[in-house]
């Protein structure tokens, strides 16, 4: 833990005295209270209940307790169990009283945080847009027209919006990256295995991933060091073939899109922030290299038309009744199209999948990183529920490969749009390289090396 207590020297300075947690609880259930029309969360925690547990970690730690993340609050995704609340994956009729937290959340709570609740998201998970859940969709925090991004849509928000320092959320195919995109903060993508998906409700269980929403990557690389290793419950971790720890050299090469390969569905405003972002980074010491794309289009077209969503369909097919267990129809609509695919069609695919993953692979092997836009163009809420699945496959043309590919991905704030919606980045390199692409884009993002663990600063039009 040396390297973690290191990180949160400056614990909760935003709130006042470090020695005094109780303050970072208070603030963030005012703006909890405060703020219901985000939908932000499905089911938050009594305040007394917390408060009473920051009381007793304040004593273990007076009596010499290790508690490296004392009293900080956050949030998890509501399809993560919590020990105590009840998981919906935003579906009230599979709601069920976990008996025992995720392995992500207890590795949390022994460090000395606090959960508060539990976060919205588009419904088992299947979505990008943040628009799919019976408990409300959820806008970005700066722009209330615009989606927030999902699925993992609540816990973005209530990190942007300064309810909790950090959230959990869940990536499949980028869920853990677009809403980090759309609200202005962090979002880590660790590689698949590294962190335990035990407690995690599935929905395509071969490539989820438990993912952190925070606001610098400074705090994201530290709550990994605590969440991350191999959990031999869980039948998908992977103990980490070599080191996750490499940095990354003052000179580095990163792949990025050729001009005429960007696809912004429409908005030209967007691909001129990424070559700003490129022309930047090669400031900072890059070198830029243009990559061919096409493998990594070609495996994320298989994500949202090809047989991983039988995948899905199997999996909330063994945990509810898909046309009667309360599903939105969108869902249904989605999860319909897995009839579709033959076992002849998943294993084509299989064997299409390993021919990318040698293309992509021969790729990266001259690159520290490949960056790529979070997300293509932001969309209004009322486009997104007049068409909801073209749009939300549009949303994950940067980030569907991702998992597929094997990767490991950092996604960071970049600029503001002139309509004033944020944009993002994403740092993408192979699996097991967390570490290095951590680094690299620490450096990269303005704020990425900032003090760690702050509630995040509020502006006066988020305050209102």
């Amino acid at each position: 833990m040396n390297q973690l207590n290191a990180r949160v020297e400056t614990l909760l300075d935003s709130v006042g005295s470090s020695s005094d947690p109780l303050k970072a609880i208070e603030m963030a259930y005012q703006r909890i209270e405060r703020e219901p029309h985000r939908n932000c969360w499905i089911h938050v925690r009594p305040h007394e209940e917390a408060r009473e547990e920051c009381r007793r970690l304040m004593v273990r730690a007076r009596a010499g307790e290790n508690l490296p993340l004392l009293g900080i609050p956050f949030g998890v995704k509501d399809n993560i169990d919590v020990q105590g609340m009840p998981t919906t994956a935003a579906c009230p009729a599979f709601s069920y009283m976990p008996s025992r937290s995720a392995k992500s959340v207890e590795r949390l709570i022994a460090a000395g945080a606090i959960c508060l609740g539990k976060t919205n998201l588009d419904q088992f998970a299947t979505g990008l847009s943040g628009a799919r859940s019976p408990y409300g969709s959820c806008a970005s925090v700066a722009d209330a027209r615009y989606i927030s991004g999902g699925s993992s849509s609540g816990s973005a928000v209530a990190v942007a919006a300064g309810h909790v320092v950090f959230a959990l959320g869940t990536d499949t195919g980028g869920s853990g990256r677009i809403p980090a995109g759309f609200n202005e903060v962090v979002g880590i993508k660790p590689t698949i295995g590294l962190v335990s998906s035990r407690g995690l409700v599935p929905n395509c269980p071969t490539i989820d991933c438990v993912s952190i929403f925070c606001n610098t990557v400074m705090d994201g690389e530290a709550i990994l060091d605590v969440i991350e290793g191999f959990d031999p419950e869980d039948p998908y971790s992977r103990p980490a073939t070599h080191s996750t720890a490499a940095g990354c050299g003052k000179a580095f090469q990163f792949g990025r899109i050729a001009s005429a390969d960007i696809e912004c569905f429409g908005m030209d405003e967007c691909a001129e922030l990424y070559e700003r972002a490129c022309m930047r980074f090669s400031r900072l010491g890059g070198k830029a290299v243009e990559i061919n794309f096409a493998p990594f289009k070609q495996a994320g077209e298989l994500m949202f038309s090809g047989p991983w969503v039988a995948e899905r369909r199997s999996v909330i097919a063994a945990l509810t009744d898909v046309e009667n267990g309360g599903l939105l129809d969108v869902t249904k609509t989605v999860l319909r199209s897995a009839s579709s695919y033959s076992a002849m069609d998943a294993f084509a695919a299989i064997h299409r999948l390993y021919r990318l993953r040698r293309a992509a692979q021969n790729i990266f092997a001259d690159l520290d990183a490949l960056v790529v836009p979070t997300a293509p163009r932001p969309f209004t809420l009322d486009d997104m529920h007049r068409d909801p699945v073209t749009l939300n496959n549009r949303l994950g043309y940067y980030s569907y490969f991702a998992n597929l590919l094997d990767l490991c991905a950092v996604a960071i704030p970049d600029a503001r749009l002139s309509n004033g919606m944020p944009m993002g980045l994403t740092l993408l390199a192979p699996a097991w390289c967390d570490r290095k692409l951590i680094d690299l884009a620490r450096r990269l993002d303005p704020d990425g090396g900032g003090a760690a663990f702050e509630l995040r600063s509020r502006t006066p039009e988020n305050e209102s």
